[in-house]
């Protein structure tokens, strides 16, 4: 066609267009840019820089900006292309809805959640009120917005609509296309966020399974199906198969979106963190301290995904021992996730909760436990009672009354911990397996030796099962257990678990770690 028309004949232009949107439905951005980029100067050129036909060439490089991770050039073009539809279309046009809701969504990746949400909301009634309820626009308007309920920690609302958009796609679009396989994947998000984990994994092996099958193991949304089915694998304890997949996601997310591409970047700090639930403290450092440094580089300091990467690494120095580290770090990712999300928001509480951990490692009880008193509260109000990240919130604060010496009400809420954990996780569950521990703890300082044996028996042998000898957890279990063979009298078998367990945490953790001493 450019032989027979040339390079500025409005065909060959929309031609390159359309060979662009091709690419980007392949996941194949960066070829997509090189088109879009010379299909935008050339429109500019022929038709001028109000044409519908260049505003339209904006918006599609802008989008796929998005895709490269590139949000900030995204923005630049997406508010201009809103703003020239507005003057030549109107407000109400579809094109103009469209514009405003592809600046939501950077808006969104930019971490701007309130300006996101108050633009999608106009968005999906702007369209809903000119297109119907039925239209895709407005589909995709309604799933947008429930994205960003996802990022404002409000899973419910996100949950409600995440179901109808997934009804309406199925109806409209039939079970195997890709809109309505993304959909699932995103509503199987939301089923983790409020720890319904064994539904989250059920929806994510099949949308795994699909996009496999109609886009390729290679394609950005298989890539990203298999991270997020990772993340479900995290959250059910099953480190050793998060770990195989994540080391090949990153490898595929390297490749075909590089190094410094978000989705690269978070894909990285996840494998930390699974390094740090594997007990592999030292790489998850390396790892974390890398992500931070790029993140803050490419998104900036105020980021949600930079202060998470923060929080990590945070958490790492914690379980290296490196306590007055972890708590700068958290003090600062406390102030800023307050201002940005809001002090009610998951991500906030989760941050309190975790500083309060690190001031308990400090000794300081009194401003541990009024965190912690507070996270609870927060948690049981926001996400439930039975949701994990309020049980975690439970067993924290039983661990401080613990420290404090109250340990008839530690012991109060490790029981219902337990039994709640069991109930959600399972027994085979490491958080599980930790509380039985934690129980068991509290029933050697209350003198109940042989209620303690009993369960720490059993923890030692599930710990090591699932997480190996070498964890540090499995380590601590078998420490404790040593003291209260100590406590029963049974000195020689206390000996032999006490010269073990001092063995490996000085191979693991080192001679000056505080559990090593």
């Amino acid at each position: 066609m450019i032989k027979v028309l040339g390079v500025d004949h409005p065909d060959t232009i929309q031609a390159s267009a359309s060979l662009a949107e091709t690419y980007h439905q392949l996941g194949r951005y960066a070829e997509a840019e090189v088109l879009d980029v010379e299909a935008l100067k050339q429109s500019t050129k022929l038709l001028g820089v109000d044409h519908p036909d260049t505003i339209q060439a904006s918006a599609n490089l802008a989008r796929t900006y998005d895709q490269l991770g590139r949000y900030t050039e995204a923005e630049v073009l997406e508010v201009e292309v809103l703003k020239q539809s507005i003057k030549l279309l109107g407000v109400d046009h579809p094109s103009t809805i469209r514009a405003s809701g592809s600046l939501a969504w950077t808006y969104g990746q930019l971490g701007r959640y309130a300006e996101a949400e108050v633009l999608q909301g106009e968005v999906l009634e702007q369209s809903t009120k000119l297109l119907g309820v039925d239209d895709p626009d407005t589909i995709q308007a309604s799933a947008n917005l429930a994205a960003t309920y996802c990022q404002l920690g409000r899973y419910v609302e996100a949950e409600a609509l995440q179901v109808e958009v997934l009804k309406q796609r199925t109806k409209l679009l039939g079970v195997d296309h890709p809109d309505t396989i993304q959909t699932s994947g995103n509503l199987a998000w939301t089923y983790g966020q409020l720890g319904r984990y064994a539904e989250a994994e059920v929806l994510q092996v099949e949308v795994l399974k699909q996009s496999t099958k109609l886009l390729g193991v290679d394609h950005t949304d298989t890539v990203q199906a298999s991270a997020n089915l990772v993340q479900t694998y995290c959250q059910l304890g099953r480190y050793a198969e998060a770990e195989v997949l994540q080391v090949e996601v990153l490898k595929q997310s390297t490749r075909f979106l590089g190094v410094d591409h978000p989705d690269t970047i978070q894909t990285s700090g996840n494998l930390a963190v699974t390094y740090g639930q594997l007990g592999r403290y030292a790489e998850a450092e390396v790892l974390q301290v890398k992500v931070l440094k790029q993140s803050t580089k490419l998104l900036g300091v105020d980021h949600t995904d930079t202060i998470q990467a923060s929080a990590n690494l945070a958490e790492t120095y914690c379980q290296l021992g490196r306590y007055a580290e972890a708590e700068v770090l958290q003090v600062e990712v406390l102030k800023q996730s307050t201002r940005l999300l809001g002090f009610d928001h998951p991500d906030t509480i989760q941050t309190s909760g975790n500083l309060a951990v690190t001031y308990g490692q400090l000794g300081r009880y009194a401003e541990a436990e009024v965190l912690q008193v507070e996270a609870l509260k927060q948690s049981t109000k926001l996400l439930g009672v039975d949701h994990p990240s309020t049980i975690g919130a439970s067993a924290d604060l039983a661990a401080t009354y613990h420290r404090l010496g109250r340990y008839a009400e530690a012991e109060v809420l490790e029981v219902e911990v337990l039994k709640q954990s069991t109930k959600l996780l399972g027994i085979d569950h490491p958080s599980t397996v930790g509380a039985s521990a934690n129980l068991a703890a509290t029933y050697g300082q209350l003198g109940r030796y042989a209620e303690a044996e009993v369960l720490q028996v059993e923890a030692l042998k599930q710990s090591t099962r699932l997480l190996g000898v070498d964890h540090p957890d499995t380590i601590q279990t078998s420490g404790n257990l040593a003291v209260t063979y100590g406590q029963l009298g049974r000195y020689a078998e206390a000996e032999e678990l006490q010269v073990e367990a001092l063995k490996q945490s000085t191979k693991l953790l080192g001679v000056d770690h505080p559990s090593t001493i």
